[in-house]
């Protein structure tokens, strides 16, 4: 998708440095030695390695192409809210709620970070900002069948493979990076591109040449949550993102847009128990030929979850 240039500003928040790219907070860094030139954080890894699942879909104008890649929502492009239910299906997967309302702002949380619109199970604090959305939906999904495609394997729609993503511990601190900017398997790609000239190969029409511009990507991971750390989980990118912890939505970028940010604190997930291990579940759609962004920060030690089998290419 399409990014403006604009200025940035930096700032203090809970003795962690933010880096506010559009009215986006994304975490440049945790909290760090303070100049000593040592680091409090070295015992931990230096990068962690997750697996998921990447999918290819081809384009609704194309045969076999999947109705809901490189659609205009009727609304027009931008953030939508509520395409998926707070809560993950019977199989673990997103499930379809409405064709998504057109967010206008983003809600805030008391530290100036883009997060989800209020729910029963995130608790608020004092100093949240409302954000605003539309009052009707606006077609960023067709329906539930084609939005169930989405992150399953599908003959004759999709086709899938294994990806390993590489979150490398910033130096002084305990936030761990993915950034396809500055990755190194990325950097050359102009964007978040993990399947160019692969399964059902490159998208035709505008865009960066020799690019395959229509995927999906879910990736299954775990975490011992520790209450009173501060533990932040923050996505900047495009398109539709969802993250949910322990099968509950904490993050909520729905639809067809340019790179945008929220972020979770897990303090206000009142149900975790401390010292626990609980599920994340990370869900991503690629669905316009324009960029593709992808960053992951967060404090949490992720660990990897075995994915299931992928399919070959179908007939």
């Amino acid at each position: 998708m399409r990014m403006v240039s604009v200025n940035r500003l930096g700032m203090r928040v809970g003795g962690s440095a933010l880096l506010m790219l559009a009215g986006l907070a994304v975490p440049a860094h945790a909290q760090s030695a303070g100049g000593t030139g040592e680091d409090p954080y070295a015992s931990l890894p230096s990068s962690i390695q997750l697996t998921g699942i990447v999918r290819d879909f081809k384009e609704r104008s194309v045969s076999g192409g999947h109705t809901d890649f490189e659609r205009q929502p009727a609304g027009g492009f931008g953030h939508y809210l509520r395409t998926a239910q707070d809560q993950l299906d019977a199989e673990g997967k997103p499930a379809f709620r409405t064709a998504g309302y057109k967010v206008s702002t983003q809600w805030r949380d008391s530290a100036g970070r883009n997060r989800i619109e209020p729910k029963s199970y995130i608790a608020a604090q004092s100093g949240d900002v409302n954000g605003a959305m539309a009052s009707s939906t606006g077609g960023a999904v067709v329906g539930a069948d084609s939005f169930r495609q989405w992150w399953r394997d599908v003959a004759g729609v999709n086709v899938s493979r294994q990806l390993t993503l590489t979150l490398n511990r910033q130096p002084g601190t305990n936030t761990y990076t993915f950034n396809d900017r500055t990755d190194p398997v990325f950097s050359t790609k102009q964007g978040f591109f993990p399947i160019n000239n692969e399964l059902f190969g490159n998208s035709g029409g505008g865009g960066v040449a020799n690019t395959n511009y229509h995927f999906t990507f879910e990736l299954e991971t775990s975490f011992v949550f520790q209450r009173g750390t501060g533990q932040i989980f923050t996505f900047t990118g495009d398109d539709d993102v969802l993250v949910f912890i322990d099968n509950k939505l904490v993050i909520d970028l729905g639809g067809v847009h340019g790179a945008i940010s929220q972020s979770i604190n897990l303090d206000r997930l009142a149900w975790l128990q401390d010292g626990q291990s609980y599920p994340l579940k990370f869900f991503f759609a690629e669905r316009h030929r324009t960029q593709s962004n992808f960053r992951i920060d967060t404090t949490l030690r992720l660990r990897n979850v075995d994915p299931p089998a992928t399919t070959a290419l179908f007939d």
